[in-house]
């Protein structure tokens, strides 16, 4: 077993559990917004795929296009071509309302694609020093585990917090 085991077990299984989260929501319910400084759960599960997408595709492998641009995601969800969510402020963070079917399709986009770089990446190149704004310089393999898993298991539990709000079971 080597690092690439645990990233696909770990990310294969957030992904899951997100696509578990979001597949019985209505839009409505992906949109709500409880008050207080909160955003939805679709802005929670968007900003965590966008950066799944962006880091595993753009970032990791030199610029590669990401899902959202190469398969028109931008488009069928009417969100930005090329934000993700950081560094959006609270108010315009709210306004993002996502339609739960093709944000469901992009996620499973998104999982196959970072388990196809995964299942193939050599070690080597995941030792390699990356570049990651603010957090600055790190291995490969940890800006997977930190900035894609860690990042988005704390958006999954957000998510969860919020059907919680709402009244919605959810499952883990």
């Amino acid at each position: 077993m080597d690092i690439r085991d645990l990233l696909i077990d770990g990310i294969d299984q957030m992904d899951s559990w997100f696509d578990d989260a979001l597949k019985d929501l209505t839009d409505e319910q992906a949109n709500w917004l409880p008050d207080g400084k909160c955003v939805s759960i679709g802005f929670n599960a968007w900003h965590a795929l966008r950066t799944q997408d962006d880091i595993v595709n753009f970032v990791l492998q030199g610029r590669k296009p990401t899902v959202w641009m190469s398969e028109g995601f931008a488009e069928r969800l009417g969100l930005p071509p090329v934000g993700q969510g950081t560094g959006m402020s609270l108010e315009d963070a709210r306004a993002v309302r996502v339609a739960v079917a093709p944000l469901r399709e992009y996620g499973e986009r998104v999982k196959a694609s970072t388990l196809e770089f995964l299942k193939n990446v050599p070690m080597e190149q995941l030792e390699e020093m990356q570049m990651i704004r603010p957090l600055g310089e790190m291995p490969k393999w940890k800006v997977l585990r930190q900035v894609v898993m860690t990042h988005g298991f704390m958006h999954l539990g957000e998510v969860n917090a919020l059907k919680g709000q709402m009244g919605i079971s959810f499952g883990i």
